[in-house]
């Protein structure tokens, strides 16, 4: 196959947390990878579910498909992930930034961690640095490292389809928040260019979407093209400092995500909880004053 092959993707959209994960299967097999899916976790109880996950596992058992990866474009404060529960079930190697280290280090400190929470990625089957490749059956993927909204995020070119997780938004909500620990405003700005200077025909598949001011129905499928005209906050030209600085005041009037506290504990594990304690149980801890 070409690098310009077009991959069949679906979309399985979360309303509790706006994330769209993606199945992505090679259209002249039957080999796919998982894209950024979704534990559901209910904050009030501390109770797990698995009915995202599951709806995914299930699309992929009846298709009688091959899970090569199970893929995460960043560490997402917003959700929990369910790589670990997934690929005990189908398979798949998971795989992440390389710069996950960095965000288990200021995050390792911030939560209080300790020495036995490793901080050099081995909790992940597979570190993608920028220009890495990797293959789904006859497909050929290609990482672009984009930081800016974290320092580990990735966008994944398979074929003409890009998954730029948090980087962008639908042409009409935007781009990515830049005031979690490592992010930048300016190195954001950069990585976007980075995902426009992809054929104008290239597919963008979008990590979240919020339904922007008169606009009814959730999407998250665009293409380079569209994002470059008319996105609101970085198309038609708009210059580096003109974005940098509708960022940075934008970003002071945003609130925590809801899920941020469980999210990263979880998240930086590559799905896993944290280990039990001597009583059995597992918990997640509440920084005070820390984020």
């Amino acid at each position: 196959m070409t690098a310009r092959a077009k991959p069949e993707v679906k979309g399985f959209f979360d309303e509790a947390t706006n994330t769209i994960s993606y199945v992505v299967k090679d259209p002249a097999g039957k080999a796919c990878a998982i894209v950024d899916s979704v534990l559901d976790f209910d904050y009030a109880s501390g109770r797990t579910d698995t009915h995202s996950a599951d709806a995914v596992i299930a699309h992929v058992k009846a298709a009688g498909l091959t899970v090569e990866w199970i893929l995460e474009t960043h560490v997402h404060a917003d959700h929990l992930s369910a790589a670990p529960y997934i690929q005990d079930r189908v398979g798949g190697k998971i795989g992440i930034g390389a710069n996950i280290t960095v965000v288990q280090d200021t995050f390792g400190k911030i939560f209080n961690e300790g020495t036995e929470f490793q901080r050099d990625g081995s909790q992940f089957d597979r570190l993608f640095r920028e220009g890495d490749s990797f293959r789904i059956g006859g497909l050929e993927g290609h990482v672009l490292h984009t930081p800016g909204h974290t320092p580990a995020c990735l966008t994944y070119v398979i074929g003409d389809a890009a998954f730029v997780g948090d980087t962008l938004f639908m042409p009409d909500f935007g781009t990515a928040r830049c005031d979690f620990p490592g992010g930048s405003a300016q190195a954001l700005y950069d990585s976007i260019q980075k995902i426009l200077s992809l054929p104008d025909a290239t597919r963008i598949f979008v990590g979240h979407d919020y339904k922007a001011p008169g606009r009814d129905d959730y999407a998250w499928e665009t293409t380079v093209a569209e994002e470059k005209a008319r996105n609101v906050h970085v198309g038609a030209g708009r210059s580096a400092d003109e974005f940098v600085a509708m960022r940075e005041a934008r970003d002071k009037t945003l609130g925590m995500p809801r899920l941020i506290v469980p999210s990263l504990q979880v998240n930086m594990r590559a799905g896993q909880m944290p280990p039990p304690e001597e009583d059995g149980n597992t918990y997640l801890k509440v920084p005070v004053n820390k984020l």
